[in-house]
């Protein structure tokens, strides 16, 4: 059967994104990584560009650990094991030990009863908040929470929903007052790190808020944090923004498994019957093949590191190669929002000249990630520059040179 009429819609909207600035554009392939060396990190090789080495200040593995032998062999250890998949759910074929294993380890490094893990922290997310958003629930979000919060949101639909502003706590309190005796359930759910900025929200406060209100909801005040961002790379010993502010735990505490752990997958983490009510209800669990038994063997050797002194020395190594590169910033007279997360955004506040300094990093063997208007609001456009472990001195500071070098072209 044609599909020219589907083809032809298809291919509009894809014009529209791209007229429009939205559209994701080309993804570059990765052809060859090369692990950290004596005096530099990583370095990648990408397809049409020759043998020319990439230096990535793009990258989630906060904490380096992917390239680690410890890790590699655990997984190699896995699939020589169980194979190379899971073969099917984990209702259907069962659950591996390393599964298992795994979900224990979390549970105990965040001090929870029970945890259980999902292919990626996307669908954690969506199989946590839709199965807790009831009809007579209201949920309480901040406005610049992750997509996969907002489309969790528009998967549920709740009895009523308030998004406010960007950790504005006053009107956290106001939808939790305005829906007192009109919802049975409140859940107030939040980003521990916002991933475009690397702020963070002061969930000691944001705790407070919900404990001093939970009283007027029949089923509570539930506090949902998405950490992902946090968990192994903020907080003294790697256990996020709950550490970072000296909070109480969470109700829902939701981590990844792919980005400070350095594999791959999601997890939430809580109360026993929490994740009991979820292993039943939530369909992107039920229904979804788990990460692999290597994959989760992995993930046990890279939780052995963070939790103990050799990941002690790796976080004071990521935050003393975050803070040298935002002294090398203030030195440039490039704004930035100041933090202690190795997410450190570049507020150029300028579409073209945001672009123009992309290209320029990129022709300088640089990969950063832009963000520009319409896909940021106007006069919010930055670069996005990650620090992991795993850079070096001399790495922070090449990517200091190159950014003077065009600043001091530019002006």
């Amino acid at each position: 059967m044609p599909h020219d009429r589907l083809t032809s819609a298809l291919a509009s909207h894809v014009a529209e994104l791209e007229d429009h600035g939205t559209a994701k554009g080309h993804e570059y392939v990765v052809t060859r990584a090369l692990p950290p060396a004596e005096g530099r990190g990583p370095r990648f090789v990408l397809e049409g560009h020759g043998d020319k080495l990439f230096l990535r200040f793009n990258s989630n593995s906060y904490l380096g650990l992917s390239f680690l032998p410890e890790l590699i062999e655990a997984e190699e250890e896995g699939v020589r094991a169980f194979g190379a998949g899971p073969g099917a759910v984990r209702f259907i074929s069962g659950t591996y030990a390393s599964h298992r294993d795994l979900e224990r380890r979390l549970a105990a490094f965040h001090g929870r009863e029970e945890a259980m893990i999902f292919s990626s922290a996307y669908a954690t997310v969506l199989g946590t908040l839709v199965p807790l958003i009831t009809p007579e629930t209201v949920v309480v979000s901040d406005a610049l929470n992750h997509n996969c919060i907002i489309n969790a949101m528009r998967l549920a639909r709740p009895a009523a929903k308030v998004v406010y502003p960007h950790l504005d706590l006053e009107a956290l309190e106001a939808g939790l007052v305005e829906y007192e005796g009109k919802a049975r359930r409140a859940l107030v759910v939040t980003d521990g790190i916002f991933s475009m900025r690397g702020d963070h929200a002061p969930m000691d406060a944001i705790m407070a808020l919900a404990r001093k209100h939970d009283h007027r909801y029949p089923e509570n005040v539930v506090v949902v944090v998405d950490d992902s961002h946090g968990v192994g790379a903020f907080g003294r010993s790697g256990r996020g923004t709950e550490e970072y502010t000296d909070a109480p735990p969470s109700d829902v505490l939701i981590g990844t498994l792919g980005k400070a752990f350095g594999v791959n997958g999601g997890y939430v983490t809580g109360h026993g019957t929490l994740i009991r009510f979820l292993r039943e209800s939530a369909p992107t669990y039920i229904y979804s093949n788990p990460i692999t038994p290597g994959e989760a063997m992995a993930t046990l050797a890279a939780l052995e590191i963070v939790d103990s002194p050799r990941g002690i020395l790796l976080l004071d190594r990521l935050r003393g190669m975050t803070k040298r590169f935002e002294a090398g910033l203030a030195r440039l007279g490039i704004e930035t929002i100041p933090g202690a997360h190795p997410v450190v955004p570049m507020m150029i506040r300028d579409t073209e000249r945001t672009r123009a300094l992309v290209r320029h990093l990129f022709d300088d063997g640089i990969l950063v990630t832009g963000l520009t208007y319409p896909v940021v609001p106007r006069g919010d456009e930055e670069i996005r520059t990650q620090i992991n472990a795993d850079h070096t001195q001399e790495d922070i500071d090449r990517l200091l040179e190159s950014l003077e070098a065009f600043v001091t072209r530019s002006d």
